[in-house]
Order: structure tokens, then sequence, then C-alpha cells
């Protein structure tokens, strides 16, 4: 009898939930758009690196989990963890009602603000951006505020990704763009981006920047909170924090 319960236990274990409680999952796969520096982005020996990728890795190793990055671009992000083929998404995605129909989230891992960057000694006033061009990173919160806030007043381009978005302003294409602003901070501070400033006070359109997972994964939303508070607790994240930023971030 002894026999049986041991075999039969060993078989539920055995069956137990990739995400359980008790079991941390021998791999957790983490989507991540990898053009937006310094959160993520791709060195020169084709490997992913940021402030996102640091944290997910930190998290994974807090989970005892190995972290598998699946590259996705920004729009797809959603629609592709719905689909499966990755278990989280850790990429700078704002917490946000619209977005919480579709996915759960975990609590914050950083904050930021939403502002305009235009050409350094220009007249764009932000308040007031009649005739002018704006553009923003499409699906994101900085493109659904200009889209319900400023459609009737400004012409609004919309682009895939961050890169794409520096390069319409800097070759003149828009007038201003609007984004994180910690998305702009290293840039500013680039060659590239040194004839361009802030324009105008920060925005704040989210409840933080949170790690996005399925609906139905409540036990893994419960496990990268707790590595998350941990992480918090023991001064991993600071470290990381200082590594890209010499200001808080959380």
């Amino acid at each position: 009898m002894r026999r049986w319960l041991t075999a039969l236990i060993l078989v539920l274990l055995t069956a137990a939930p990739a995400f359980g409680d008790d079991t941390a999952p021998e791999t957790l796969r983490i989507g991540v758009d990898p053009a937006y520096p310094p959160f993520s982005d791709i060195d020169d020996a084709d490997r992913l690196v940021g402030f996102d990728i640091d944290i997910a890795l930190a998290l994974c190793a807090r989970m005892k989990a190995e972290c598998a990055f699946v590259r996705q671009e920004w729009e797809g992000l959603i629609p592709a963890l719905l689909a499966d083929r990755f278990d989280a998404i850790v990429s700078s995605m704002s917490i946000t009602e619209r977005r919480r129909r579709l996915v759960a989230f975990t609590e914050r891992y950083y904050s930021s603000g939403v502002r305009f960057v235009a050409r350094k000694g220009s007249d764009f006033d932000p308040t007031a951006p009649g005739g002018r061009t704006v553009g923003a990173m499409r699906a994101t919160v900085a493109s659904d505020w200009l889209e319900d806030n400023r459609s009737k007043f400004a012409d609004i381009r919309l682009y895939a990704d961050q890169g794409a978005l520096d390069r319409a302003l800097i070759e003149g294409r828009v007038d201003a763009v609007f984004g994180d602003a910690l998305g702009f901070w290293k840039w500013l501070k680039s060659p590239e981006g040194a004839g361009f400033a802030y324009a105008g006070d920060p925005y704040r359109l989210d409840e933080g920047i949170g790690i996005a997972v399925r609906k139905e994964d409540e036990t893994l939303r419960r496990r990268l909170n707790r590595a998350l508070r941990a992480i918090l607790a023991d001064g991993t994240h600071a470290r990381i924090n200082a590594k890209y930023f010499p200001f808080g971030i959380y």
C-alpha cells in the first residue's frame, strides 16, 4: 500500500503545472522588442542587452528558472503572448486599463512619464500644436493619447519603433515626437540627439511599467511579483538601475 501511495505521489508531482507555486519552471520564455535602448538593444555580438533584459535575468535567477528570450516587434508582443509564443512580456510595457482587457500585469518594475521632444529653439507648443506634425510609436500610451487629445489640432504620424521615430525627427519629417521620457533620455545625450530637447512638462498616462502575462497564468504572475519584491528588497533592482541611469526610476 505504501509503495502504491509513493508511486501515486510521484506521478502527481511529475504532472504538476510548469508554473506551480512550489515548482519553478525549467525555462521561462520572455518576449521582448529589441529596439528600445537603453531598455532593450542588440550588441555587436547579436546579444540582447539593456535594463529590461537585466531585470528579466534577475527575476529568472530568483525563480530558479532559465530565461529564453524571444525577439518580437512591439506591435506583435501581446498577440504573440496570447498565441503562446512566450510566457511573459518584459519590454517596458505600460500598465493600462485598455491592455488589462487582454492581459494581466505584475506590479510595476519602473515608472516613467511621457514627453514631447522638439528641435532646440523651435517654437513648438505642446499645448497648442495646431498645424504641426507630431510623431509617436504605434500602439503605445503616447499614440493613444495623441489620437484622443490632439488629432483635431495636429497631423499625427505613427512609427513602428523608437529608431524610426528618432529618424523622423532628425530628418524633419515631424515637428516633434511624443513618447516615453526615459526612452528619449539617452538619445538626447547622444550626438544624434544633441540638437533636440524636451518640450513642455511630462504627462503620466499609465500605472507604471509591468510584466504582462496571460490572464489564465495567475500563478506565474504571483511568482513574478514575489521575485520582483525580492530583487527590490535585496538591492538587485537598485544595482541594475544604477547601471543605466544616474537617478532612480522605480
